[in-house]
């Protein structure tokens, strides 16, 4: 799927994610692309999860604890009934457990920071996160500029 098919095809789900959570569907979609590889990542295509949201915690509304590995050794990672549950559950995770990002989330630099800064990114795992900062950023950007306001 190409940059601009993503947008157009996930910016419903980001812009209720948003509605029911104020956390702006710029950012949401641009951290999708990150996490997600523009959907194209096995685990955003076969169980619908565009954010790399790991399976640990409590069942939600959103997310009923159904788990998948990648690998036999790997992490578990949730598994979404569908890519609108995916920005939900997102939405609420940003809520619940990254305030500082959530109450910035209208300005993409200031979001990227906290995000990258904070234990949503792991260094264990390879993040960097000075590239991610300056690539979410980035990406919220370029993706704000395809929207028609």
């Amino acid at each position: 799927m190409t940059k601009y098919e993503f947008v157009k095809r996930f910016l419903p789900e980001a812009q209720a994610a948003e509605k029911l959570f104020r956390i702006n569907a710029v950012v949401m979609l641009a951290q999708a692309a990150i996490e997600s590889g523009w959907g194209e990542s096995n685990l955003a295509r076969l169980h619908h999860n565009l954010f790399g949201i790991t399976g640990y915690g409590p069942s939600n509304e959103f997310w009923h604890g159904c788990r998948v590995a990648l690998k036999p050794e790997g992490l578990p990672f949730r598994k979404y009934a569908g890519t609108q549950n995916s920005f939900f559950d997102y939405a609420r995770l940003i809520t619940s457990a990254y305030p500082a990002a959530a109450a910035v989330s209208y300005d993409p630099a200031a979001f990227a920071h906290e995000i990258a800064y904070s234990k949503y990114i792991s260094e264990k795992n390879g993040d960097n996160r000075t590239v991610y900062c300056r690539l979410l950023a980035r990406l919220a950007v370029a993706i704000g500029k395809l929207i028609p306001v």
